[in-house]
C-alpha cells in the first residue's frame, strides 16, 4: 500500500491538517463529524397542543428550555443533545413517532418535577434499556421522559459535557 494523505492513520493527518476519511467500522469518527458534518445539523421536534400557551409556558417555565421568541408569543425552544432510534413496528402503528426527554438521574428529575407541580401520568418502569415514565404537557397530552441504560452515540460528539452522555 502507498504511503499518503489518503492511507494514513487520522491521528497523522490530523496533526499535518490533511484530508482525510477515517475508516471506523461503519461510525462516523469524531474527527470527521468535526471537519465534515453530516447533511442534517439539528432536528426541529414540534409538539401539537389543543393549548399551545400552556405547553409553550411549561417548556419555559417548568423545564426552563432555553427559547427564543420567533414572532408574537412563538416560543422555539433549544434542546440538548439528541438521539434517533427506528424501532420495528407492526404495520397498524407504522408512521407513528414518539418523544423522550433523557436524564441522568430519573429518581431525581421526577422529584424536582413532581415539587414544580409536573403530573406524572405512569409510575417508573424498568424496561432494561432504561427507566421510564410518562408526564403530562399541559393542552399537549403525554411526553415520554427516561434514564437511559443503553450505549449512546452522545459520548461521541465534540462536546459530550452536554446532556446524557452514557456510552457503556
Amino acid at each position: 500500500m502507498t504511503e499518503g494523505p489518503h492511507f494514513a492513520p487520522v491521528s497523522f493527518a490530523v496533526k499535518r491538517g490533511i484530508p482525510c476519511r477515517a475508516r471506523t467500522r461503519g461510525r462516523r469518527s469524531t474527527w470527521r463529524f468535526l471537519h465534515d458534518p453530516p447533511v442534517i445539523g439539528g432536528v426541529h421536534a414540534i409538539v401539537f397542543s389543543e393549548d399551545a400557551e400552556a405547553a409553550r409556558a411549561f417548556f419555559r417555565d417548568v423545564l426552563e428550555l432555553p427559547h427564543v421568541d420567533a414572532h408574537g408569543g412563538w416560543l422555539i425552544f433549544a434542546l440538548p443533545p439528541a438521539e434517533l432510534a427506528v424501532h420495528p413496528t407492526s404495520p397498524d402503528d407504522s408512521g407513528r413517532h414518539e418523544l423522550y426527554l433523557m436524564c441522568d438521574d430519573l429518581e431525581r428529575t421526577t422529584a424536582d418535577l413532581k415539587a414544580r407541580g409536573v403530573e406524572l401520568v405512569s409510575p417508573v418502569s424498568d424496561e432494561g434499556w432504561g427507566l421510564l415514565t410518562r408526564l403530562r404537557i399541559p393542552g399537549g397530552g403525554e411526553i415520554g421522559l427516561y434514564e437511559p441504560r443503553h450505549p449512546s452515540p452522545l459520548g461521541a460528539l465534540p462536546d459530550a459535557s452536554k446532556g446524557t452522555t452514557r456510552t457503556d
